[in-house]
């Protein structure tokens, strides 16, 4: 199974349209998870076309996301659990409130917020930023994310230096 994981897009004010490398990846994916802050339900809207779409509301969304996805949600997919939550909030870190906002800990957590690649395992969880594919704010490459699942799980971030490259 193939995922593509992304977050944060903040369209349509940081594009019009989803980068080139972006695309092409989203026309193999068995799912998309998008980790909040799409802005409008038009981003939605946009991925339903590449496949099945799952995602959570992040602290910049529009009331139609608000009213269309969870803050946070479990997913399973080939016998393994995926947290996925967009990791606002205040005080710790992005990171401590993505691990927190589950109960039970699930194989994967999937979250946003930073704009930060990242991925690590802590106590047995993967915990998956995929950074932004259009809003690198600080970073010096946009990014989003693949995780495969078949018998393991492979996690890698695709890095790039323009939206329109």
């Amino acid at each position: 199974m193939k995922m593509i994981v992304i977050s944060d897009t903040h369209m349509p004010n940081r594009g019009q349209e989803f980068p080139p490398v972006l695309i092409k990846e989203l026309k193999s994916a068995d799912l998309i998870i998008h980790a909040g802050d799409w802005n409008t339900i038009d981003v939605y809207e946009k991925l339903k076309g590449f496949g099945r779409v799952e995602g959570v509301y992040g602290n910049t969304d529009q009331q139609e996301i608000l009213e269309t996805f969870p803050k946070k949600m479990v997913l399973n997919a080939e016998g393994y659990s995926i947290g996925v939550v967009h990791g606002d909030g205040k005080g710790k870190t992005t990171e401590k409130r993505a691990l927190e906002a589950f109960d039970e800990r699930p194989d994967i957590i999937i979250f946003g917020h930073s704009h930060i690649p990242y991925a690590r395992y802590s106590q047995g969880t993967l915990l998956f930023n995929p950074g932004s594919a259009t809003d690198k704010r600080k970073q010096p490459y946009y990014s989003f994310g693949i995780i495969e699942i078949e018998s393991e799980i492979k996690s890698q971030h695709i890095f790039y230096k323009s939206k329109s490259g």
